[in-house]
């Protein structure tokens, strides 16, 4: 009877060894990692998003006290941006795709009317003279590389954990223990709904 004990002993320290090796090969700690560095690269790209929302209304600002622009163009930028900050998309909504495209969607009607908007700039040559135009020409153009940038870090973080979760052995853990569903990538389109061109349009390409 005396090598029963030994045995449990060795057991008990098998297990103590390989139990965690087997769950974090499950997913147990990657998919929670993956999925809370995807949500933090979502916030950087809400944070370039609202960098470009807080440009607006001083670009505004200097258009209409500089020139006679068309009513109906600055309108439209500060309705767009309007509505865009009412859309909300929270970090827990990123697996939902209908609440993603909204979003995007609203964006997307921002580039579009900015895009608009400086074009027409373009046409009011006393504009480009003013030390305040040319200063928030270099904070767009910089914005909208942020916006780029922390899109394609949030997708590639996306990539990653939607992966982890469906590939074995992590997606064992990501279904059984964490209830794990598919994060919904940032897709850039065509048109009007990419970011605009800000250099472009102030060296005056159309």
């Amino acid at each position: 009877m005396a090598p029963l004990p030994a045995r449990s002993t060795l057991t008990r320290t098998l297990l103590a060894l390989f139990l965690p090796l087997a769950l974090a090969a499950c997913g147990i700690n990657s998919v929670p990692t993956a999925e809370e560095n995807a949500k933090a690269k979502w916030a950087d790209v809400q944070a370039s998003y609202q960098r470009r929302a807080d440009l607006i209304p001083s670009l505004v600002a200097v258009a209409q006290n500089a020139a006679k622009m068309e009513r109906g163009t600055l309108e439209a930028v500060i309705n767009a941006r309007a509505s865009a900050t009412q859309v909300k998309l929270s970090a827990d909504d990123l697996s939902d795709p209908a609440k993603v495209q909204a979003y995007q969607a609203a964006q997307a009607n921002v580039s579009g009317s900015l895009s608009r908007l400086l074009v027409t700039m373009e046409q009011y040559p006393e504009l480009k003279s003013q030390d305040r135009f040319a200063d928030l020409q270099t904070q767009l153009e910089g914005t909208e590389n942020r916006i780029n940038i922390s899109i394609r870090d949030y997708n590639a973080a996306v990539q990653d954990y939607n992966t982890r979760i469906r590939t074995f052995p992590e997606m064992i853990g990501a279904k059984l223990v964490h209830g794990s569903k598919p994060l919904t990538p940032f897709q850039a389109k065509a048109g009007a709904d990419t970011a605009p061109d800000v250099g472009a349009m102030f060296n005056g390409s159309k």
